[in-house]
């Protein structure tokens, strides 16, 4: 892209030597242009929180190289990701991470004392992000006088107030019902179309799907754009559910043809049936 935000180069992260080696990422490369909504999916245990953390700066690649808004975060000191990150980057966790002792105005403030700036404006910023986020009246509550939507709308608040170029949300959904979820969503969204801000979301909530510009698929540590890529969906030829063979995880090769099955369970009883009577029938 000719304005990337970020641009990951051959990105690798390998955890452990010899044969206890685990390769979490393997040379992945993208770039990330401002404005633009990711999302990062794939079955658990592929790697997508991993990368996200070295998008992020919380870790540093085995080789490859991150360049962030310019800077080379995989070059730069250790001593100065914080003061980076701080500028930078916003998070959003799954888990909200607020501190409980302190007020939704005050987790919000937190990240300001890591930049320089006058306190009255980080003070106003703050009020004025919680009014945003309809939360002008709960500013003074503790995370557990809140619901789980409000305290990840504080979240997003913390992330947005040091005004940084890059969220970054890991499962920013996964401890919400389904209309919480929709409206973090969708503040997500009006965040990148409305102030420009690049988001990339790491997620296994298909809803997610909907507001981003990219979907990239990360299995086996390697990544891959599904929507540039052609998928279709078919029918698991035991249960008769449709499954996305894109994505699929269970499949078999019988006769020339491929056979995808939504879980192991149809995988084996397809397996049985075929051996006992040459072919599989739908429930």
């Amino acid at each position: 892209m000719s304005d990337a935000l970020i641009e990951l180069h051959e990105i690798t992260k390998v955890f452990g030597t010899g044969h206890t080696a685990v390769h979490a990422v393997r040379q992945v490369s993208m770039s990330v242009g401002r404005g633009e909504i990711v999302l990062i999916s794939g079955p658990s245990g592929s790697g997508k929180t991993t990368l996200l953390s070295m998008i992020g700066g919380l870790l540093r690649p085995t080789s490859g190289r991150i360049v962030l808004d310019g800077v080379d975060i995989t070059a730069a000191p250790r001593a100065a990701m914080p003061a980076i990150r701080a500028a930078k980057i916003g998070f959003v966790f799954q888990a909200f991470n607020l501190m409980s002792s302190l007020t939704a105005e005050q987790n919000v403030l937190f990240p300001t004392t890591l930049v320089r700036g006058e306190r009255a404006h980080k003070k106003a910023r703050t009020i004025a992000l919680l009014d945003k986020l309809g939360l002008a009246q709960r500013r003074h509550h503790p995370p557990h006088k809140l619901s789980g939507g409000e305290k990840q709308r504080v979240a997003i608040a913390r992330a947005l107030v040091n005004d940084p170029p890059l969220i970054l949300a890991d499962e920013p959904t996964g401890n919400l019902d389904s209309a919480s979820g929709q409206q973090v969503m969708m503040i997500l969204h009006d965040i990148a179309r409305d102030e420009g801000r690049t988001i990339v979301v790491v997620t296994h909530d298909p809803r997610v799907e909907d507001v981003a510009d990219r979907i990239l698929w990360l299995e086996d540590g390697r990544l891959r754009d599904r929507k540039a890529e052609t998928h279709e969906w078919v029918r698991d030829p035991v249960c008769g559910m449709r499954v996305d063979a894109w994505t699929a995880t269970e499949f078999l090769e019988r006769g020339g043809v491929r056979h995808v099955f939504c879980s192991r369970r149809c995988l084996e009883r397809f397996e049985t049936a075929t051996t006992d009577n040459g072919a599989a029938r739908p429930e």
